[in-house]
């Protein structure tokens, strides 16, 4: 796979332990970029400095769903990140009718609060060299309707109006701030969420394409925008979903 050229570039990437953001890493340093890793996750962080013990890789141990301490564990960084990669998320599907208020809050403040929040604090580095790439790692179900996702899909939709919003804020520091919204792709938490096959294999067939989304493709397109061959992109929410958001079937 040809890479970009990331060296002069320091990134962090939230959710980075596993699935598509240890990719987004392991992508963004065979690029060249040094890079801050954030999980909640110690043991997947070790692992990921293990893997790349020559690297200019950073670890941070946090629970990016509590405001204050990640505010206390990115502050050392926050004056030093050219590219940004919300990718810590939280997803459990249910229907409406099992629905409670903690099922509501886990979904917003990791999804959405806690990308507002390292956005906050690493945009003001970016503002002062007056440049920045920022992408939001949000999902298909922000964009359509997918039952029995109404948590979900409720703060992927709010986290592209944070792209939408950012976007328009910080443009005119040269700070470009995007969205990917993938299909589901088959990480270890997706295979256990759709491990039944009859379910999984309703859902392919809303997909043009008859497939779900590896986590090297959703990496890539990511990696992609954050590059200045990306130059000209901001605001944008980009489907990496084999065309299932252009279908009209009911999902």
């Amino acid at each position: 796979m040809k890479t970009l050229a990331l060296h002069l570039y320091r990134a962090l990437v939230t959710g980075a332990g596993r699935g598509i953001g240890r990719e987004i890493v392991r992508l963004l340093l065979s690029s060249g970029a040094s890079v801050v890793a954030v999980s909640r996750t110690q043991a997947n962080l070790d692992s990921l400095k293990n893997e790349f013990i020559n690297f200019p890789l950073e670890i941070v141990c946090v629970d990016l769903s509590k405001w204050n301490e990640t505010e206390t564990a990115l502050k050392p960084y926050s004056h030093s990140i050219d590219l940004l990669v919300n990718n810590a998320a939280y997803a459990h599907c249910i229907p409406l009718e099992e629905i409670t208020e903690e099922h509501m809050d886990i979904h917003w403040n990791l999804n959405v609060k806690a990308a507002v929040n390292v956005t906050r604090l690493v945009s003001n580095g970016m503002k002062e060299r007056r440049y920045g790439a920022i992408v939001n790692n949000s999902s298909i179900a922000g964009l359509i309707g997918v039952a029995n996702h109404l948590a979900y899909g409720a703060s992927k939709a709010a986290l592209d109006m944070v792209t939408k919003v950012t976007a328009l804020e910080l443009g005119h520091y040269n700070i470009r701030v995007n969205s990917v919204n993938p299909t589901v792709t088959w990480t270890e938490m997706a295979m256990a969420g759709w491990s039944d096959k009859v379910k999984r294999d309703t859902m392919m067939e809303k997909i043009p394409l008859k497939r779900f989304a590896e986590p090297i493709e959703v990496a890539q397109t990511i990696v992609y925008l954050l590059s200045d061959r990306a130059s000209m992109l901001n605001g944008i929410m980009l489907p990496i979903d084999g065309g299932q958001s252009n279908t009209s079937c009911p999902i």
